[in-house]
This record gives C-alpha cells, sequence and structure tokens, in this order.
C-alpha cells in the first residue's frame, strides 16, 4: 500500500473501460476477443486500487446505450461478468471488498443474476474497497429514478442536492474525484454525471486491454499531486468541505446586507 494512502484525497476513482472492441479489430480479431482480454486487467486494476489506499472504484462495464451493440457481443458481455464473479468471489472475499452493480440488471440470466445477489449479500458489511459495476446503466436514468423515489416518498416536499445525493444508486461511495477513461476519446458518456461534478479528469489513449497498473498507478500518483480547490482559491480536501464553507461565507454578507 502506498505510504500516503491514509492522507490520500482520491477516495473514489471510476473508470470507463474502453477500447477493447478497436483493439482487437486492429490486431484482425473480433470485437469480442477485445472484451476477453479486457477482463483480465479487471482483476489487476482492482488489486491496485486497493493497494493505493482508494475507497471506492466504479467501473462502467456496459451502458444503456450498449444496448445497440451486435447481439452476440452484448451476450458475451453477459457472460464474461458471470465467469468474472465466479473467478473473482474468492479474492473478493479474502479482501473484505464490498461488491455491487449498479444499472437495470434485470435483463441478466437468472443464474447471473443469483450470483450477482449472493455476492452483494454477502459483502454488504465489508469495509474494505467498495468495488462497483455500471452496468446496463446510465446516468440520467440513475436521475431521473432518484427525483422520482423522492417524490413518491416525499410528495409536495422541497428537493434538495443534498437528499437527491442520498438516492443515488451508489451514494456510500460518494462524489467521483478521478475519472479514468482508457481508449482515447474525451468524453463521459453519461457516466456518474451527477458525482463527476468536481471530479478530475484523466484521458489515456491507452486501449482497456493494455491498461496496466502501473499506468494506473501512475495515473493516481500524478492526479494526487494536483492543488484541487473546489471553487475556492485555496486547496481544500473535499466539496463537502468548500460548500459549508460558501455557505457559512455567503449567509455572513446576506446578513452583513440588511444593514
Amino acid at each position: 500500500m502506498l505510504e500516503n494512502s491514509e492522507n490520500n484525497s482520491l477516495n473514489h476513482v471510476a473508470i470507463i473501460m474502453d477500447g477493447n472492441g478497436r483493439w482487437a479489430q486492429s490486431r484482425s480479431h473480433s470485437r469480442i476477443w477485445g472484451h476477453i482480454r479486457g477482463v483480465k486487467v479487471v482483476s489487476d486494476i482492482v488489486e491496485e486500487a486497493d493497494n493505493c489506499g482508494i475507497r471506492a472504484l466504479t467501473l462502467y462495464a456496459f451502458s444503456t446505450e450498449n444496448w445497440s451493440r451486435p447481439f452476440i457481443e452484448v451476450k458475451t458481455l453477459f457472460t464474461l461478468l458471470k465467469k468474472f464473479l465466479i473467478k473473482e468471489k474468492e479474492r473478493i472475499l479474502k479482501n473484505r471488498i464490498r461488491f455491487r452493480i449498479i444499472g437495470d440488471i434485470t435483463s441478466l440470466p437468472s443464474s447471473t443474476l443469483k450470483l450477482v445477489k449472493e455476492l452483494e449479500g454477502i459483502t454488504k458489511d465489508f469495509e474494505g474497497l467498495k468495488l462497483t459495476f455500471a452496468f446496463s446503466y446510465g446516468s440520467r436514468a440513475e436521475i431521473v429514478n432518484s427525483v422520482n423515489k423522492y417524490i413518491s416518498q416525499n410528495p409536495g416536499a422541497p428537493l434538495s442536492e443534498e437528499k437527491l445525493g442520498k438516492l443515488l444508486f451508489n451514494a456510500d461511495s460518494g462524489d467521483v474525484d478521478l475519472l479514468i477513461r482508457t481508449g482515447g476519446d474525451f468524453r463521459v458518456s453519461n457516466f456518474l454525471l451527477w458525482q463527476l461534478a468536481y471530479a478530475e479528469l484523466f484521458f489515456t489513449p491507452t486501449q482497456w486491454p493494455e491498461f496496466s497498473r502501473e499506468e494506473f498507478k501512475k495515473i493516481f500518483i500524478n492526479v494526487s499531486s494536483r492543488q484541487r480547490r473546489f471553487g475556492g482559491v485555496k486547496e481544500s480536501s473535499s466539496l463537502l468541505e468548500n460548500t459549508s464553507i460558501a455557505k457559512r461565507n455567503k449567509a455572513v454578507l446576506e446578513e452583513s446586507l440588511r444593514f
């Protein structure tokens, strides 16, 4: 584990694992081969994130828009998820990793869904790395779902940012501190839009099958050295801290203007 992990301000890292298909096609293979190679990288990155002292890691595995891909590719992604759960279950339990999936997983095969629910249930109270897979996930749908949930539970009551934040799918992971996207594209693709409000962004041309724990650690150290001000003029430890200061300063200013 890194020496400064206890003082690490990058508590929540999110990754858009992009470039599997293009990597395979550039080598005259099918896109499916790229996804198979990509799964092997996931295990290394999860382990390295844990070593770096990161508290939460959210991986974008399958978006709602990915349903437009060829059926055989979608089916392969479902199969790979099941194989990953079976293969990595022992390591997840050994390292006390809390596992969960966010998104609409109702279309998963019953056997895979059973594995997901079982692993989520066993690990729900674990205090290690919070490992989340976003599968059949879209951030706009998540926000709409959260708003509708609040309205149904609190008809007529105003909705605040704090209340909405607590209703998001992976609320206990907190805001994203660092977003990494592999594969060379420069967009967030409907991923954790609310949680990314003040995230540091890092886009690498490396396609996911070639993304290594060494590159991950290099990015982590690089971004850890950035000065994060969250809208202020001085370095701050979190968006929550700056928001609290901003509200206090605003209240003092408004009070002074009354006289």
